[in-house]
């Protein structure tokens, strides 16, 4: 684990404390909770986003200057 020093202004150390021990945890470790959850989801949609470009770049949409309808866009078949 490595230490660090972060700033923050009084009314956000205040209820990042309040909120940390309703959790029943330190300060430290929520604080580096909510950092490792936002770096994740970030790299989520980074790899997301790298797929779509990805599928956009192979369509056929690129190469006849078609765009895409809303139902092509939006397809929910994996989840239905």
């Amino acid at each position: 684990m490595k230490n660090i020093t972060i700033t923050l202004d009084e009314q956000t150390a205040a209820r990042a404390r309040r909120h940390a021990a309703q959790l029943g945890m330190s300060l430290s470790r929520y604080v580096g909770q909510v950092l490792e959850k936002s770096l994740q989801e970030s790299r989520e949609y980074e790899r997301a986003m790298h797929r779509f470009f990805a599928v956009m770049s192979r369509s056929a949409y690129k190469s006849e200057g078609n765009y895409p309808k809303r139902e092509e866009l939006y397809d929910r078949g994996r989840v239905r």
